[in-house]
């Protein structure tokens, strides 16, 4: 393996230092240091990240290669500076079996760009009737922990109760999409003053937080993990915080989109901001911020949503619900949360690296830069702001939310177990 030396790295926006990386790990931590036949990588004014790692992606593959591939989702991961990935359940054929999740995941080992640790499906088929093969699943080589039906919630209180007590017995985690279907039949945006103006039928916000109430009672009372997908409401910040005031074993993401964006954005009718759950008030996104500074929600997650263009260049009504977020999602979480001050760079690395891998249980990501810990970093250039450009980036799919809008820094590197993916801004 390759030996770099990163000099002059801001180590979690801290003062400079420099790191020495030798056969996967970081081999010192120091001021001055030197190696014969190291490869120096000039890091001065860059912020030093361990790899971030996400919870929530979609991959697409098997089943719709034409929107994203395991290996062009794991480049686009490799370029927003992320060293893991979940990859999600709803594909065709569902991840709902061993053979599904074992090829998932032997594809992402043979991309290399970031780890895949596919997620299982709660139910099989994610019909929501039958709980799916979660043991099988988890005594697999991909070892899944993490479940999760995703684009469709667990509406069966019977059958979650269940998913909660199987998943115990190996430390899994059943993730929620808390998303009540009677509530929201036919619903296209948030339900509110914006919906009812714009004559589009709303989601209300009581359909989400219907399910968390629900779902927070049933895993303290069977005593397993919980896992709350894409939070976007202030009420389900609150009923997050009075759980886990409780001690109820819960955590929670929120998605970039949803620190960013609110549903004015709907206004314009244009079926890129359709999203599920769907765009909330400002109100809300004020809350899920604030939620997310003071640990509340636990980490950011993508919800990497990747669809061919004529899935969403079509009228809002039949277009397909989702945004891609990879390769924007530090830049957002910078803008949302650090230049607001809600937020300093070692926040970041809590709520995008050590705490999402402590979820996902990946013992070899979300390790602090120090000596002896993986050599996955992520080295950031906070300063320049840019024009977000859907044909500069790396995923296969165009869907972004944030097309046209100044945001700021730029991932320069990223390092997967001492090897560069990306370098000086480009793939390697």
């Amino acid at each position: 393996m390759s030996t770099y030396i990163i000099k002059g790295a801001r180590i979690l926006g801290g003062e400079p230092a420099d790191l020495l990386v030798r056969d996967g790990v970081i081999a010192e931590v120091g001021s001055g240091l030197d190696e014969t036949g190291a490869q120096v990588v000039d890091a001065e004014g860059l912020v030093a990240l361990p790899g971030l790692v996400d919870l929530h992606t979609h991959l697409r593959e098997p089943g719709r290669e034409d929107a994203e591939t395991v290996e062009s989702g794991t480049k686009a991961a490799a370029m927003g500076g992320y060293t893991a990935v979940h990859a999600m359940a709803n594909t065709d054929p569902v991840a709902d079996t061993a053979g599904v999740v074992e090829q998932v995941w032997r594809l992402g080992r043979e991309a290399g760009y970031c780890d895949v640790q596919p997620v299982g499906a709660v139910t099989r088929g994610i019909a929501g009737e039958q709980l799916a093969e979660l043991g099988a699943m988890a005594d697999s080589a991909a070892a899944v922990r993490v479940f999760s039906d995703d684009g469709h919630c667990v509406s069966d209180a019977v059958i979650m109760r269940r998913a909660l007590e199987y998943v115990k017995a190996f430390d899994g985690v059943v993730a929620q999409h808390a998303q009540e279907p009677r509530l929201t039949e036919g619903a296209q945006m948030n339900e509110g003053e914006m919906s009812a103006a714009l004559g589009l039928r709303g989601w209300p916000a009581v359909a989400e937080e219907a399910i968390i109430a629900r779902d927070v009672l049933l895993a303290q009372h069977v005593g397993s993990r919980l896992h709350v997908c894409h939070v976007s409401t202030a009420g389900s910040v609150e009923i997050i915080r009075w759980a886990k005031s409780k001690g109820c074993p819960v955590t929670a993401e929120v998605t970039p989109h949803h620190l960013l964006l609110n549903d004015a954005k709907a206004g314009t009718y244009d079926p890129i901001f359709k999203v599920n759950p769907p765009l909330r008030t400002a109100d809300d996104v004020t809350a899920l911020r604030h939620a997310l500074a003071d640990g509340t929600i636990d980490c950011v997650a993508t919800d990497h949503a990747p669809h061919p263009v004529e899935a969403k260049e079509t009228e809002w009504a039949v277009a397909a619900m989702g945004m891609i977020g990879l390769e924007t999602a530090l830049p957002v979480v910078q803008e949302a949360m650090v230049e607001t001050g809600l937020l300093d760079w070692a926040g970041v690395a809590d709520r995008m690296s050590y705490r999402p891998a402590e979820i996902g249980r990946l013992t070899g990501q979300g390790r602090p830069l120090e000596a002896g810990s993986p050599a996955n970093i992520t080295l950031y250039d906070p300063s320049p702001r840019r024009a977000v450009d859907p044909s500069a980036m790396t995923s296969k799919s165009r869907n972004t939310p944030f097309a046209g809008l100044e945001l700021p820094g730029r991932v320069v590197a990223t390092f997967l177990r001492g090897e560069p993916t990306v370098l000086e801004g480009k793939l390697q």
